[in-house]
């Protein structure tokens, strides 16, 4: 698996599997990768695939409860940090003796919440995945490189450093771009097929601005307004992105509980994946840091729609307001 930190061989998964670290691509990735190696080994493997909150107490034994027919069963358990005392108890008790056809990947965000569980599945030899939170920026160019070397093309270390200056700081962007370019450019990639596809592209530098802003993180999404200020990005377009991301925060926290992923996704009218992004951004929110929020774009709106003297200003201003209510939980 391209980019993690740690890549353990899964031809033949084991029984017990953890994926460590808060960056989501790179969880998905080595979900894919172990659920892909077991269907290799049986192509009619059960893939169970739990969403955050769902796994209540008896719901595991019930999935691991032998089979008479012996199928293999692949068991993903999301956000194991925020599991409850009496289900944490019930899988502790199932690492002592796994059932061998059943592969159980543990998805936990590492640090202290639920490092109980962490600890007892490390005792217990689990294949671990380790996908730490890339902040730095010298990360996210490795992993360009290597994405880049998975892909079997060759790109110039200035094509690299340029698609991470571009694109900003979220992975799955970074992935697809990669993708982008490795499939369309048969020649090697250099900065000047990536500027033709990516520089200055205002979608990317605006919505990172608002990722990080509702992510409650002021000084990386400060640094990001004033790249895409600097780089011609209209100030509109970042008001128009901090508003979807505020909005979209709004929609999931509002939404009926108990849904299945594919039925939410339809609700809310987001793909999938932006459920999920959507999902890890809100956890420092509260309903009244949204009504915050909003109240901040809409000033922020109407002061670089003319009613203000410095855009920026309004800007700066919203994203410190905005990060703040990302913590008024």
């Amino acid at each position: 698996m391209a980019a993690t930190t740690a890549a353990p061989d899964v031809s033949a998964p084991g029984p017990l599997v953890l994926a460590v670290g808060q960056e989501e691509l790179l969880l998905d990735r080595a979900v894919q990768e172990v659920t892909a190696a077991a269907r290799a080994a049986d192509p009619d493997t059960d893939v169970r695939d739990l969403p955050p909150g769902t796994l209540q107490p008896g719901t595991l034994a019930e999935l691991t409860s032998p089979s008479l027919f012996a199928e293999r069963k692949v068991v993903v358990v999301r956000a194991a940090q925020d599991l409850g005392a009496d289900v944490i108890k019930e899988i502790k008790g199932y690492l002592a003796a796994p059932v061998e056809e059943i592969t159980l990947v543990l998805v936990h965000a590492g640090g202290a919440r639920g490092k109980g569980l962490l600890d007892a599945a490390r005792k217990a030899k689990a294949t671990e995945y380790a996908c730490p939170k890339m902040t730095k920026p010298a990360e996210r160019l490795t992993f360009v490189r290597a994405e880049f070397h998975a892909a079997g093309r060759r790109a110039t270390p200035g094509a690299c450093q340029a698609l991470v200056d571009a694109i900003g700081s979220d992975l799955r962007e970074l992935a697809s771009a990669c993708a982008q370019l490795a499939a369309d450019v048969p020649e090697a990639i250099d900065e000047a097929v990536v500027a033709r596809y990516y520089t200055g592209r205002a979608e990317a530098s605006s919505f990172t601005v608002a990722d990080r802003a509702v992510e409650g993180r002021v000084a990386e999404a400060l640094e990001a307004l004033r790249w895409a200020l600097g780089t011609g990005v209209a100030p509109v377009l970042v008001t128009s992105a901090l508003a979807q991301a505020v909005r979209a925060i709004g929609k999931l926290a509002s939404a009926p509980g108990g849904m299945r992923p594919g039925d939410l996704a339809r609700e809310l009218g987001m793909p999938p994946w932006k459920v999920d992004r959507v999902r890890q951004q809100m956890r420092g929110w509260s309903a009244d840091g949204v009504a915050v929020a909003l109240r901040a774009v809409a000033d922020a709106d109407a002061a670089v729609k003319g009613g203000g003297d410095d855009p920026a200003y309004a800007l700066e201003k919203a994203v410190v307001v905005i990060a703040r209510a990302a913590r008024s939980r």
